[in-house]
């Protein structure tokens, strides 16, 4: 069921690489909504991280939404590896290649809901012919590639502009990039459901000592959901 309710999804980048399983569980069970899986090829973004394999190993761990972002050009090719991999949603950028529509098709084709993500420098121009492809639109809060990045502020305007483009459509608005206790209200305010977060949830915490990502997590929702009351 569709729902416009804040969604914490914390991004496995920041986690202890060597315990991906231990650390899904242990988000999820202090509270996380979806497990957001930052996918870089080193080519489209300046990093390079996890493949279709990482991702069907860390599935079985993770009850809820696994949420796997493409950083990846071309993108189209791979699609059906990550949803074979159990992704639950599959983001492509709407830059990595010429025929995005296509890519999209090609996401719902595979069974996984279709996301599009938009760089910083990307505008909203492409989007009416679009909505009606897409369950998901992540708005980039940072420049692609790399964890821990500050908040581009200026991409506020955008998520509110987005905001009303989709109107009554069921789609989310996700933000990753930069979300902290400080700017989650701000993206929340103006429209944003779904907020990636890494170092601001893992932070202070372990696979041993997880109760400090249930306390950020629960700061950082708070702290969106207080900007809509």
């Amino acid at each position: 069921m569709f729902d416009r309710s804040i969604k914490i999804a914390p991004s496995i980048l920041a986690a202890d690489f060597a315990n991906f399983g231990a650390e899904c569980r242990a988000i999820e069970a202090q509270g996380a909504d979806w497990v957001h899986v930052d996918v870089m090829d080193g080519h489209f973004v300046p990093n390079l991280t996890f493949g279709p394999a990482m991702c069907a190993a860390i599935r079985k761990h993770i009850k809820g939404i696994m949420d796997v972002h493409l950083m990846i050009s071309p993108v189209d090719s791979v699609i059906d590896s990550y949803a074979e991999a159990g992704a639950d949603v599959i983001t492509a950028h709407l830059e990595a290649g010429p025929h995005i529509h296509r890519t999209l098709q090609a996401i719902r084709a595979s069974g996984a809901k279709a996301g599009l993500a938009l760089n910083p420098g990307t505008g909203l121009d492409a989007m009416p012919n679009l909505l009606d492809m897409v369950d998901m639109v992540c708005v980039m809060t940072v420049n692609p590639g790399f964890g821990g990045q500050k908040f581009i502020a200026s991409q506020v305007a955008k998520v509110r502009q987005l905001r009303e483009m989709i109107g009554d459509r069921p789609i989310h608005i996700e933000i990753d990039g930069g979300v902290t206790v400080e700017t989650a209200p701000l993206v929340a305010a103006a429209g944003a459901d779904v907020l990636v977060a890494g170092s601001a949830v893992f932070k202070g915490g372990s696979v041993d000592n997880p109760a400090p990502y249930g306390q950020n997590i629960k700061l950082i929702r708070g702290a969106a959901e207080a900007a809509l009351a």
